[in-house]
């Protein structure tokens, strides 16, 4: 069978979501093998020490940096595709694939992170700004009560579609070798995909092809937060169409944007604005036109927004799989 846009994706997917939401990647199986995106990551590392040369010239190192991201993708997704076709060969294999797919999802961790920013604020300040310095990347000691929240709702969207929606979307399209794939350009994105002397031209390779495998999965994204808004409240699920139409295109990014202009229009917030990484100032574009000044109880607004869009997703995915029986 072949494994791209196979019927079987769905139920894969089916599960993985399922196993994931549940289970999440345990503790004991990380400390025995790790995690996938750790591999990957030492791979890329390898790469970085090897290709990455300071000697090199800007044209040399934009080179290198594209055959380091041809080597990555071929193999993740030689390896990844070999396992597919021999699973797919054994009756009931593709739950394997389902089980390995699961953890490269991240809904429960993510919701957990987030949760924790939040039950961090009921006890102090400090204690919320310790829970999101490790999910965002700007300078915590920065922030009050209110930057501390928008940091974490700002996650949440984002890494609703590139931990979650995203991936999902490519196991959809070509089971786990596609799933993989995504996650190994957006890991290399993530570690190599800097605008800083060092990364500016090897990276450039990782940094445009995370833009591209990400602008489906994204708009995707908003519009399932705006979905999920309009359930219990029509008129909110129009305010976050309306606030994605109008602001996601000014974002820097070409797919940040979207999922985190729909969260803000659907919790009548504004996202986004200026913001510290260490000692450099980067001024964004707002989110939507609400209110300026957050709290924990807007962490909690947007985690219920998250939930109901992970059952809005799951049930896709399940109507998706039963329509697999039908010719």
């Amino acid at each position: 069978m072949n494994p791209l846009l196979a019927a079987e994706n769905w139920w894969i997917a089916l599960v993985a979501l399922g196993l994931e939401r549940m289970l999440g990647y345990p503790a004991p199986v990380f400390a025995a093998i790790s995690h996938p995106v750790v591999w990957v990551g030492a791979l890329i590392d390898w790469l970085d020490r090897t290709w990455n040369r300071a000697e090199w010239g800007p044209g040399a190192r934009r080179t290198a940096g594209v055959c380091a991201v041809v080597l990555m993708v071929l193999v993740v997704a030689g390896l990844t595709l070999a396992a597919t076709l021999a699973l797919r060969a054994i009756p009931g294999g593709w739950m394997v694939e389902a089980v390995l797919a699961s953890s490269l999802l991240a809904q429960r961790d993510l919701g957990r992170s987030v949760a924790a920013v939040a039950g961090g604020l009921d006890e102090s300040l400090a204690q919320g700004r310790d829970a999101v310095r490790h999910i965002v990347g700007r300078n915590p000691a920065e922030l009050d009560e209110s930057g501390v929240a928008k940091g974490a709702i700002e996650s949440l969207a984002e890494n609703t579609a590139d931990g979650i929606i995203v991936p999902l979307f490519w196991l959809l399209i070509g089971g786990l070798p596609a799933i993989a794939v995504y996650k190994a350009i957006n890991t290399a994105d993530s570690m190599i995909g800097h605008r800083s002397e060092k990364y500016a031209d090897f990276g450039w390779a990782a940094a445009r092809l995370d833009d591209l495998v990400n602008l489906p999965g994204a708009r995707l994204t908003g519009a399932l937060f705006a979905l999920a808004a309009m359930l219990p409240d029509p008129k909110a699920g129009r305010a976050a169409f309306r606030a994605m139409l109008r602001d996601a295109p000014k974002h820097v990014s070409p797919n940040a944007g979207w999922p985190e202009a729909s969260m803000a229009g659907a919790l009548e917030i504004q996202l986004g604005g200026p913001r510290s990484y260490g000692e450099r100032r980067v001024d964004l574009p707002t989110m939507g036109q609400g209110r300026l000044e957050l709290s924990r109880r807007d962490i909690r607004a947007a985690l219920a927004l998250y939930e109901r869009a992970l059952w809005i997703a799951f049930a896709f995915v399940g109507l998706g799989a039963a329509f697999t029986f039908f010719p």
